[in-house]
C-alpha cells in the first residue's frame, strides 16, 4: 500500500495505498482470516466468508430498540468477500450499503442491510451522454467515497481520477495544484435503478463527498486541487471552489445546513466553512497531525476527527472551538462513525489493523477488534445498527451492535 512522505507541516501523509499497489483482491489472491477480540473480556470467533447473492431489501428505515450503544457490545456476523477492492463502504439507512472499490475492480457494490450482494455497477459512463461534450467516447473512474441524499433517492461517488481518450496520468497521493492533473467527475446513481444518471465536474482527484442535511449541496475535497467544491445539487454544477491547502479530505455539516467543517489533512487544521456565503470563516487545531475523518454528534454540539499522523481521535467543542479530549486508539485511524444516538464512535485503525469501539462522551475505549488487513472504511447503518468495515485486502466486515 502506498504511503507517501510529504514535507508539509513537518510530518508524514497517507491516505490509504490508493494507486500504486494492487489490493490482494485485485491481484486475485485471497486475504488471511482474521479474529473477533472483545475489550474487557475477550472472545475470538473465525471471520468466515459468506457467499453472497441478490436479494431484495426494505427501503423504509427502522429504529432498533434495545440499550444506549455505549452499553452494547459489537459481535461479528459474517465477512463478505468477492471480486471487490473496497475504499469505502456507505450505508442509505434505508436497506442499503455500498462500497466504492477504485480502479482496482472499477465498480460499486450494492448491498442489502443482510449483506447480500444486490447489484454491481461497473464505472464506464459516456460522458458526452451524460452532458459534457468535450469528452467523446466510454470513460472509467475510480470509485473512492460515496454519500446518499437524505431521502435515499440519490447517491453521489467521487472518481480518483478517469480513464479514456484524452485524460492524462492517474492522479497521485502526493500532489498538488502545480502538476496540473485533470479534473476528475462525481457520479450521481440512481437508487431506484441504479445506473449512473449524471457526471459533474469537480477538481483533481476528489476525496470525500457530503450532501447537506436539507438536501439541497453536495461538498467534495478535490486531494490535489487543494480545494473543496460547492455543486448546486438542482442544476448539477460546481458553483464555488475555495482554497484550503494540502490534501483536504474529510467532510461534515451541521444539522442546520449552515456550516461545513472539512479537515486538512497535509496540516493540524480543520476549516469552517459557512456555506451560506460560500467563504471559509477560520480553520481551527485539530488536536494533532493529520486530521483525516469527521463526525458530528447529532444535535453539531461535538465534532469528533481521526488524526492519522498522530495515531488519535480527538473532540472539539463546536462552540469554543477548541479540543476538549483525544485518545489513542491505534495506529493510523482512517475512517470513522458514529452512532444514531451519538453516544458511541468507531474507528478504523489502518496500521494495526484493528477496529475501536469509542465511549463519545469520555473517548474512552470500550472494544478493539482485530480485522483483516488494512481496514480503511467504516458506516454505521441506522437501520440495523451494525456496523461495516472495510479491508483493503478485499474484505467487509460486519458487526452486530444491538
Amino acid at each position: 500500500m502506498l504511503v507517501v512522505a510529504v514535507a508539509v507541516a513537518a510530518f508524514a501523509i497517507a491516505d490509504g495505498g490508493e494507486r500504486d499497489e494492487p489490493t490482494a483482491a485485485a491481484r486475485g489472491t485471497t486475504p488471511a482470516g482474521g479474529t473477533l477480540e472483545g475489550h474487557a473480556t475477550t472472545t475470538r470467533a473465525h471471520l468466515a466468508t459468506t457467499t453472497v447473492a441478490p436479494v431484495s431489501t426494505s427501503t423504509t428505515a427502522t429504529t432498533v430498540p434495545g440499550p444506549p450503544s455505549d452499553q452494547r457490545t459489537l459481535h461479528l456476523l459474517h465477512t463478505i468477500s468477492g471480486h471487490i477492492s473496497p475504499k469505502s463502504v456507505v450505508a442509505s439507512g434505508r436497506g442499503v450499503v455500498t462500497a466504492q472499490n477504485m480502479m482496482y475492480t472499477h465498480t460499486i457494490s450494492v448491498y442489502g442491510a443482510d449483506g447480500t450482494l444486490r447489484t454491481t455497477i461497473p464505472d464506464t459512463v459516456d460522458l458526452a451522454a451524460l452532458g459534457d461534450p468535450t469528452h467523446t467516447g466510454t470513460f472509467r473512474g475510480a470509485p473512492v467515497e460515496a454519500a446518499f441524499t437524505p431521502d435515499g433517492r440519490y447517491e453521489y461517488v467521487s472518481n480518483y481520477s478517469m480513464y479514456g481518450p484524452g485524460f492524462g496520468p492517474e492522479g497521485s497521493d502526493s500532489c498538488g495544484p502545480v502538476n496540473s492533473y485533470d479534473d476528475s467527475y462525481v457520479y450521481r446513481l440512481d437508487t431506484r435503478t441504479w445506473k449512473i444518471d449524471q457526471a459533474i465536474k469537480v477538481g483533481a482527484v476528489p476525496k470525500y463527498v457530503a450532501v447537506t442535511p436539507n438536501g439541497r449541496t453536495l461538498l467534495v475535497t478535490d486531494w490535489c486541487s487543494y480545494a473543496l467544491s460547492i455543486v448546486d445539487i438542482h442544476t448539477a454544477k460546481e458553483v464555488a471552489r475555495l482554497h484550503l491547502g494540502a490534501y483536504p479530505r474529510g467532510i461534515v455539516v451541521a444539522p442546520d445546513s449552515t456550516t461545513a467543517y472539512v479537515a486538512i489533512m497535509g496540516t493540524t487544521q480543520i476549516a469552517i466553512v459557512d456555506l451560506r456565503t460560500r467563504a471559509i470563516v477560520t480553520t481551527i487545531y485539530s488536536g494533532g497531525s493529520g486530521p483525516r475523518h469527521l463526525v458530528l454528534s447529532p444535535d453539531g454540539r461535538w465534532l469528533y476527527a481521526t488524526l492519522n499522523g498522530s495515531g488519535i481521535i480527538s473532540k472539539i467543542d463546536t462552540t469554543t472551538r477548541r479540543v476538549v479530549a483525544t485518545k489513542h486508539t491505534g495506529s493510523a485511524p482512517r475512517s470513522m462513525a458514529i452512532s444514531a444516538d451519538g453516544l458511541s464512535l468507531y474507528v478504523v485503525n489502518y496500521e494495526s489493523d484493528s477496529m475501536s469501539k469509542v465511549r463519545a462522551s469520555d473517548l474512552a475505549v470500550l472494544q478493539t477488534i482485530a480485522t483483516n488487513h488494512h481496514p480503511i472504511g467504516i458506516t454505521y447503518d441506522a437501520s440495523t445498527s451494525r456496523v461495516w468495515v472495510a479491508c483493503y485486502v478485499g474484505t467487509i466486515l460486519v458487526f452486530d451492535d444491538q
